[in-house]
C-alpha cells in the first residue's frame, strides 16, 4: 500500500475512533481496572538477592523491572498448562488486579529453529493445547496475547507452515479464550515485521479478531509508541476500527536498533497501563518481560532466561 493511502486511513480512523476504553471485560465478569505484579519471577528474585547482599544500587535500578505488572507466558502442552496458569491466577485474584498472559505455543513456534522454536507438534496438540488454557483460565477475566510473531512469520512464508492451518489454529484458539471469558489480542507484529497494512488485516481476519478484543503490536520489539499507533490504526481502518496494544516494554530509547537480538543501548519504555488515553489502544503493556534475553546470540542466556547484564542496560546502570 502506498504510505500516503497509509496516511489517509490512520488520519481517518483517528478522526473517527471513539474515546479510548479499558480492555474490555467479558459479560458477567467484574474485571479489576489494574494489572497484577507478580512478586515471582526472575526480576523480583534477582531485587531481593541484591538487598540481601547490600547492593541497593542495583536492587533500585531493577526495582523499576520487577515492580511493574508483566505476563506469564505459557507454552508447552495440553498437560502443562493448568499448573502453570492456575498458581499464577490465584496470586492475581487474591491481590485483586487482572491477569495478563501471553499463548505461546502454536506448532512451528518461532520457525521451529529460531532462538524461541519450539510449540507443540502439530495442529490436534494446539487444538487441545487451546482447550486446556482456555478451560484453565475460564471465569478470570484474562487479558491474553496469542502468538507472537506468528501472523508476521506465516505472512513472510519463513517457516515453511501452511499458512492457512495456521490462521485456523489462531481462529480456534482465540474463539475458545474468548468463550472463557478473557480478552484476547492476536498478535500482528510490528511496523518493520512485514510493514503490509492489507495483508496484516487480512491474516487477523482468518484468524478470528472479530471475536477477539483485538491485536497487539510490538511485542518484544523497539519501535516506538507513535510508529505503532500509526501502523496500528491503519491496520484498524481496515479492520472496522478493531482495537489493539502495544508493547512498550523495550522502546525507550528514541530510535530502531540495527538487529533485534538483546541489542544494545535500549531503554525501558512508558509504564504499563490500561488507560494509555489514545484512540484506538486499550493498554501499554509490558509483553516482552524486559531483562529476559532474547536468545544465546554473541554470549547471551537462552531465549526467555534472565540476562541482568542486560536488564540494567535497560534501566540506564
Amino acid at each position: 500500500m502506498l504510505p500516503q493511502l497509509v496516511a489517509l486511513l490512520a488520519a481517518t480512523a483517528l478522526a473517527a475512533a471513539p474515546a479510548p476504553a479499558a480492555v474490555p471485560c467479558a459479560t458477567g465478569l467484574v474485571c479489576p481496572d489494574h494489572l497484577y505484579v507478580d512478586p515471582e519471577g526472575a526480576a523480583p528474585d534477582q531485587v531481593r538477592e541484591h538487598r540481601a547482599q547490600g547492593r541497593e544500587a542495583e536492587a533500585a535500578a531493577l526495582e523499576r523491572i520487577a515492580g511493574q505488572p508483566q505476563p506469564l507466558w505459557v507454552g508447552g502442552s495440553a498437560d502443562d498448562v493448568a499448573d502453570a496458569v492456575v498458581p499464577y491466577l490465584e496470586r492475581a485474584r487474591a491481590a485483586g488486579a487482572r491477569p495478563l498472559l501471553v499463548g505461546y505455543s502454536i506448532p512451528g513456534r518461532d520457525c521451529g529453529a529460531g532462538y524461541s522454536g519450539g510449540g507443540v507438534s502439530d495442529g490436534a496438540a494446539y487444538r487441545a493445547w487451546a482447550s486446556a488454557f482456555a478451560e484453565a483460565l475460564r471465569g478470570s477475566g484474562a487479558i491474553v496475547v496469542l502468538e507472537p510473531d506468528a501472523i508476521p512469520h506465516a505472512l513472510q512464508g519463513s517457516c515453511d507452515r501452511d499458512a492457512d492451518e495456521r490462521f485456523a489454529l489462531l481462529a480456534d484458539a482465540t474463539a475458545k479464550l474468548a468463550d472463557a471469558g478473557a480478552a484476547v489480542y492476536i498478535d500482528a507484529g510490528h511496523p518493520s515485521f512485514t510493514g503490509d497494512v492489507e495483508a496484516t488485516a487480512d491474516a487477523l481476519r482468518r484468524s478470528g479478531v472479530d471475536r477477539a478484543a483485538g491485536f497487539s503490536l510490538n511485542v518484544s520489539y523497539f519501535a516506538s509508541t507513535e510508529a505503532n499507533v500509526e501502523y496500528g490504526t491503519a491496520i484498524s481502518a481496515l479492520l472496522g476500527g478493531t482495537h489493539f496494544v502495544i508493547d512498550t516494554s523495550r522502546n525507550g530509547a528514541p530510535d530502531e536498533p540495527d538487529g533485534w537480538c538483546n541489542p544494545p543501548g535500549r531503554r525501558i519504555g512508558e509504564p504499563p497501563t490500561l488507560d494509555p488515553g489514545i484512540p484506538l489502544v486499550d493498554a501499554l503493556l509490558w509483553i516482552k518481560r524486559p531483562g529476559e534475553s532474547d536468545g544465546d546470540c554473541g554470549g547471551a542466556p537462552p531465549a526467555g532466561q534472565w540476562y541482568e547484564e542486560y536488564a540494567l542496560g535497560l534501566v540506564g546502570l
